[in-house]
This record gives structure tokens, sequence and C-alpha cells, in this order.
């Protein structure tokens, strides 16, 4: 992240003034009454919750209380037994395969463990959705990808593989793979497991800096407290018999001992973080060369 990046970051779109525009604006997605089991185990029992346009929503829960479900659900890999599920004004469940590609050209996802294919180069795991769903010519596709690459701050890795990656690179691939096709509304899972601290903070900045810059939706998943109480507009927590949704500072000071307990964490102050992740990302910005020039198409 370059210093204009976060000087950016740090401009008059503050926390709290996208918060106020969040909320006066109708759900990007919502879900209404969802039931979903794994076989005869039932892990979401009429769950209802939204999460406005332009926000960073993060959705939080213990071990077992379907927060990556709630994001398999919105793209449409697995499917609610009832309910509806509302996606950028289109509801997904029962909708066939040829249905459900419509609404996920809208959609972003970040897996958890990145899920970048092992035998292509960072450039081919950006470059192959382009390649594959749209009718972008070679050199659209090489700009874009570039654009998508420099988004996350990283430049000259087109020809590394992901496992000459640190697993910071990896996230960042993956968050630039998310953002290749523009979506609407970007679902990120677990983006902080497996960091370092500095890590960390790098790919919360990023997010932000990209959310701010483009007002894109953002439902993540995380487990990390500190983290979600810089970085989210508003949180739905996930507790075994109801949903908690609400912005931080409202949880934290709800009258449910289960949520003030769940949030209870120490945090930096999210001006300090920006400015951290910028001074860490100087270190991973241009990784050494471990192979040639590789011809693109």
């Amino acid at each position: 992240m370059t210093d204009e990046a976060v000087a950016g970051a740090r401009g008059p779109a503050s926390r709290s003034a996208r918060s106020v525009g969040a909320t006066a604006t109708s759900p990007a997605v919502s879900l209404s009454g969802v039931h979903m089991s794994y076989g005869r185990r039932p892990v979401l029992r009429g769950v209802s919750c939204s999460f406005p346009a332009g926000a960073i929503s993060v959705v939080l829960g213990g071990s077992g209380s379907g927060k990556s479900t709630v994001l398999k659900l919105i793209g449409g890999l697995i499917k609610a037994s009832a309910g509806r599920i509302d996606v950028a004004g289109r509801n997904v469940v029962g909708l066939r395969e040829s249905e459900l590609y419509v609404v996920r050209r809208s959609l972003g996802m970040m897996f958890q463990n990145g899920a970048l294919l092992d035998s292509m180069s960072v450039f081919d795991n950006l470059a192959f959705p382009l390649r594959e769903h749209s009718d972008l010519g070679r050199d659209e596709i090489t700009a874009r990808v570039h654009e998508s690459l420099a988004a996350v701050g990283l430049e000259d890795v087109d020809d590394l593989l992901p496992r000459e990656l640190s697993g910071g690179m990896v996230k960042r691939v993956a968050l630039a793979r998310a953002l290749v096709g523009h979506p609407e509304i970007l679902l990120v899972d677990e983006p902080f497991s497996g960091l370092d601290p500095l890590s960390t903070k790098l790919i919360e900045a990023l997010l932000v800096r990209i959310n701010r810059q483009h007002g894109m939706t953002m439902i993540v998943v995380s487990h990390h407290i500190p983290s979600t109480m810089r970085m989210a507009d508003r949180i739905v927590l996930l507790l075994p018999d109801t949903v908690v949704e609400g912005a931080p500072a409202e949880l934290r000071s709800s009258e449910d001992v289960r949520v003030r307990h769940f949030l209870t964490e120490e945090t930096d102050d999210s001006e300090a973080v920006l400015a951290k992740a910028a001074e860490f990302e100087q270190g991973e910005r241009r990784p050494e060369r471990r192979g040639g020039a590789g011809a693109h198409p």
C-alpha cells in the first residue's frame, strides 16, 4: 500500500461516515428464515440477517455456528432447505444452475485457503476466470489482471507459482482473483487465518481501502475480533439460539452478556493499523523473482 493510498484511506470516508451511508440503503444481501443442514445435523435454524450495500459486514460465531455456510449459501454453492436468500435483488433459493450463474457474475469470492491452482502461475490464476467466462481479448485480460494485482499492492509476480508465495501473498493473490471480475459483492472467508499479526493487519487494510475506494459490498467471515472491531460497519453474530446484528459499538454495549464477552479483546487504533500495514508492505511488494519471464495469452 502506497503512502498515497494510506492517506486516501484516512480521508473523509471514515468508518462512521460509511456506516451512516450504508444503513440508509437497502441490503445488498439478506437472509430470511433460512434453514440448512448437513445430513441430519442442522447448522442454521431459521436464520434471518441482512448485509447493507457498500458496507463491510463481518459474520462472527463460534466453531460450527455456520459462518462459512452463510457465504456458501449466498454464492449458491450449497442449497438451503427452507427460507429466502436475496442477492442483488434476486432470491437464489431454488434457482437452476444456469440462473445461479447470472447471479454469481456479480459476486467475487476469496476462499479461506486461497484455493489457487497449484500448477498455474499467479497471472494464469487471475486470467483463468476471465478466459472462461468473459469475451475480453488478450490485452484486456492482461490489463485487468495487472489492475487487480496493483489493487492489492503486488507487482512483478506474474510468473510465480503458488508454492513460491508466502502465506500473506497467497491471501493477496486470492483477493486479487476475487476482484478481477469487477464484482458488486465480495465474499471473504477467514482472510486472516494462518497469518502473522503484521500480515493480518495488511490484509485488513487492503480490504478497508478497496471498500472505501470502490464502495464495494463486503461480507467477511472471521474469528479475529480486533480486526472486526476496527473494520466492520456491521457485525452479524451467530449465536446458538439467535442472530445479533448491529454496529460494533452497539454490540459491544449489548445487554446480552454472551455478545459482550464474545467481542472483548484488545484492539489497536484503525489508523495505526493502516500506517503499520503500509510500512510492512514495502517488504513484500516486489518479491524476488524465481523464474524467467513467460508469455501470457
